[in-house]
């Protein structure tokens, strides 16, 4: 698949230079390299201000992520409970549908994966993910596209079979790799807040990861989590438990 693998980028601040090509890229700082070329310079009589500029690199990252997160193509794993095949089947023929009317070309690959919790009973969901070329588009600015197409996917096999259904829409594994950022972070965090016995406020996220990180760390025996703010700014805080 080809990429666009770094990119230069400006702005009025070192920090808006990279914001705008972490956008440019659909990337966040962990995927990437920084250097600075340009810090700018202060304004001047009769003339502006100098803008800084920045290089933003690709970090290389194996083509395939690990098996538990991305089957083989040939593979159509398969819930043990009845009818569930059928469900994947749907699921995948919408979405392909979907994408069709997009005049994007992509294969659809579907497995049934859990959310695991601490628990015994983990969340059952069926991972939906597109492969092929320039995907980039599929991801938009803070995965917003991908987002709709999940709602939309939802929407329409759910009504296909008249339940709710846990469907996640990813494309080339990148909510995979999100979601493993997430659960690294939350334990990270959680241990923080077990040894200071401090709450610490993670930055503010779309409902689908605070989800995570709560179920991360809902069996957790040192601490305990709550969603605080609104709208955008809506943020997971990690609480000590008494």
């Amino acid at each position: 698949m080809e990429n666009l693998q770094n990119i230069e980028a400006v702005g009025a601040t070192v920090e808006e230079a990279i914001a705008r090509g972490l956008d440019a890229l659909n990337a966040t700082r962990d995927d990437v390299a920084i250097e600075v070329l340009d810090r700018g310079g202060a304004e001047t009589t009769g003339a502006r201000a100098r803008e800084a500029r920045v290089r933003l690199t690709m970090k290389e990252r194996p083509l395939v992520a690990a098996p538990e997160m991305l089957p083989a193509p040939e593979m159509l794993p398969v819930s043990p409970e009845a009818g569930d095949k059928t469900v994947a089947q749907n699921a995948v023929q919408a979405l392909e549908e979907l994408l069709k009317k997009m005049r994007i070309k992509a294969q659809v690959l579907a497995r049934w994966d859990s959310l695991e919790a601490g628990g015994e009973q983990p969340e059952l969901r069926l991972i939906l993910d597109v492969r092929g070329d320039d995907l980039g588009v599929l991801i938009g600015r803070r995965s917003e596209t991908i987002d709709a197409l999940q709602y939309l996917t939802r929407l329409i096999v759910g009504r296909e079979f008249d339940r709710p259904l846990d469907l996640v829409v990813d494309v080339e594994g990148y909510k995979a790799r999100r979601e493993n950022q997430l659960k690294q972070l939350a334990q990270r965090m959680a241990e923080r807040v077990a040894s200071t016995h401090k709450s610490v406020a993670l930055e503010p996220m779309p409902a689908h990861e605070r989800r995570i990180v709560h179920i991360t760390l809902r069996e957790h025996p040192s601490v305990t989590t709550e969603s605080i703010g609104r709208g955008d700014s809506r943020k997971v805080t990690i609480i000590p438990k008494k």
